[in-house]
């Protein structure tokens, strides 16, 4: 079944190949040409092109590699001053490179699955939802960028973890960080697991923590994380503040051009309302810092009326958050669905309460629920409504009009599948014990809102003839409902996942009745 997925799916990549591409596609061709044309110590200096390289070094090795082979093609796509080169063979070559770099993400799925128990779900199920995610089709292979090999590495990863094998697991995960730092988001739950599981096992006693063999596997873990950093950043060692400053650029404001859906997408629209029902009453004229905001543009601006929100307030939020779930993981038995629960959960705070987070991240959520939802009810709840309105919101990144079909075909041959599939590995369980595997009515309602939410931004907007005065309503009003959509799968995840060892009292009371 994944050979099979695998194949089909490449050659849909393959139809996609003269489609849209975004700015994204310049961004990497840039980078072809700084890591192919100049010296290591000037990869991260390098400002000919607004696009500088602001990915941590390995995936500027990766980009290093990818230009020799892009040589081949078109040896002109490698110089730096040739600024929004597309040649057809520098599209052909880029386009390519997404999808051969892909077998990684489908070695992943492989190693996934081959780490679960045998089923319809593990063998076709899960292959398809995962090989055929349609985030990852219109994010990679349309909009253009290469999240699928690092999905890839993410899975393995989380194989190994599955496997029991730590310090493999640990190790691809610290190659994924130094390839792309928004891992980090799921860093936290990788620092619990391996802590409590690899390095302190047994009970918690003065004890069994000083013990020859915890000492050990501490010196061990230290050592492969440590050491791929090292070996990563080693050739950048006397540039080390430039490179963070790149990776970090807390300038850019709070929100991304398109508000990604989370709570600052809320909090930013109950203020310009709050603005505009006090400017109305009050005659206050707008200040064109306030009105910036919903610009569309990637910048800093301020609130109207709410206050002002800052990095450190994203974190201490995003911190706070992640607590409760981290001394939970910490507490429970190593189940390793505990771990990915607890990746998930610390993927979604991420996501819901961050610094200029982008829509694309909903995806580091969907992608571990994909495997959660054939292993639980309550997972497959939440992933039918995550996946779905998560999927939808990438929409605005497809903005082309010729794009409308394709992106709306991509989105529902997944969700039809997923409704479809996913519910009937649970109908072996009395309905008393799986209704979470079911949406109620108010969830049913919500997501064919999205209809309305759709023929609105694409219909009803220009019908009314407000494009021209409010340009960016039809993008907030999508980030705002989806945010809705994610904030209430956050916040029932959330509760869940805190109560997760009830539940699995309860299901194991059941397995023993059956």
């Amino acid at each position: 079944m994944i050979f099979t997925t695998t194949l089909l799916t490449s050659c849909l990549k393959l139809l996609l190949i003269p489609a849209y591409r975004s700015t994204d596609f310049e961004v990497h061709r840039n980078w072809l040409a700084i890591t192919f044309s100049l010296p290591v110590k000037k990869w991260y200096f390098e400002d000919t092109s607004q696009w500088t390289l602001d990915y941590p070094p390995l995936f500027a090795w990766f980009e290093y590699v990818l230009s020799y082979v892009a040589y081949l093609f078109d040896p002109k796509m490698l110089n730096v001053n040739h600024i929004n080169y597309s040649s057809e063979k520098t599209v052909l070559f880029q386009r390519l490179s997404v999808i051969f770099t892909d077998l990684v993400y489908t070695l992943g799925v492989h190693m996934c699955c081959s780490s679960l128990k045998k089923g319809w779900g593990k063998e076709v199920v899960l292959p398809i939802l995962l090989i055929t995610n349609c985030g990852l089709l219109m994010v990679d292979h349309i909009h253009f960028q290469y999240n699928g090999i690092m999905y890839g590495i993410l899975l393995i990863s989380v194989a190994y973890m599955f496997q029991e094998k730590y310090l493999q697991s640990a190790f691809w995960f610290s190659l994924l960080l130094n390839m792309k730092h928004i891992y980090l988001y799921v860093a936290p739950a990788y620092f619990i697991y391996l802590l409590r599981n690899y390095c302190l096992k047994g009970p918690l006693i003065l004890h069994n923590i000083l013990t020859k063999t915890t000492m050990k596997h501490f010196t061990l873990l230290g050592s492969v994380v440590m050491g791929v950093f090292l070996i990563t950043y080693f050739p950048f060692y006397d540039q080390l503040p430039q490179i963070l400053s790149r990776l970090f650029p807390f300038k850019r404001g709070l929100c991304h051009a398109y508000w990604a859906p989370n709570f600052w997408a809320i909090y930013n629209t109950v203020d310009k309302i709050g603005f505009f029902l006090v400017s109305r009453f009050t005659n206050e004229i707008l200040t064109t810092d306030t009105a910036s905001m919903t610009g569309g543009l990637v910048q800093e601006f301020s609130h109207s009326l709410l206050p002002n929100i800052t990095p450190t307030i994203t974190m201490i939020l995003t911190a706070l958050f992640m607590l409760p779930p981290m001394i939970k993981l910490f507490l429970l038995d190593k189940h390793p669905t505990h771990f990915l629960r607890c990746m998930v959960i610390c993927a979604m705070t991420s996501f819901v309460f961050g610094w200029h987070v982008h829509e694309k991240a909903i995806l580091m959520v969907i992608i571990p629920l994909s495997i959660l939802s054939i292993l639980n009810p309550t997972d497959a709840k939440i992933f039918l409504i995550l996946s779905t309105v998560g999927h939808y919101s990438l929409f605005p990144l497809l903005f082309p009009p010729s794009l409308l079909l394709i992106k709306v075909l991509l989105l529902l041959l997944f969700t039809l599948y997923s409704f479809h599939s996913i519910p009937k590995l649970y109908v072996t369980i009395p309905s008393i014990k799986c209704k979470l595997a079911f949406l109620n009515l108010w969830e049913i309602c919500y997501l064919l809102g999205l209809v309305l939410v759709f023929l609105y931004e694409n219909v009803i907007h220009f019908f009314l003839g407000l494009n021209s005065k409010y340009p960016f309503l039809p993008l907030m009003i999508t980030s705002v409902y989806c945010a809705i959509g994610v904030m209430y799968c956050w916040i029932y995840y959330y509760i869940h996942f805190l109560k997760c060892d009830e539940e699995q009292s309860a299901v194991n009371r059941f397995k023993k009745q059956e």
